[in-house]
């Protein structure tokens, strides 16, 4: 279903929002998995003052961002990165995205 511009727009914004005030509400820092076992990863956030905090111990502040982002949100996060990847010029939104993404995929 294809919406007019106007209501594309705010749907876009409306999500922005959302998704800005969520990450507000979560444990902040770089998110990195580790621990000691590999069957068992841990995720820890290293804050920006140099602390650490284990996520899974921050679950109130944590899991609405974890289902925020789960895996139903690749297939369309992906189709926009291409999408933005054909537009010229390259959005710097976008290129701020993949990066971001780079540095944190497998």
């Amino acid at each position: 279903m294809t919406l007019p511009d106007e209501e594309s727009a705010a749907l876009l914004r409306a999500a922005a929002d959302r998704l800005e005030a969520l990450a507000g509400r979560t444990t902040p820092g770089d998110w990195r998995a580790g621990g000691l076992l590999a069957t068992r990863p841990e995720v820890v956030a290293h804050l920006p003052g140099g602390g650490t905090e284990h996520v899974a111990e921050a679950r109130a502040g944590t899991a609405g961002w974890i289902a925020a982002l789960s895996p139903d949100v690749a297939g369309p996060l992906a189709a926009w990165l291409r999408a933005a990847a054909g537009v010229r010029p390259v959005t710097g939104p976008a290129v701020a995205v993949a990066r971001a993404l780079l540095a944190r995929l497998p």
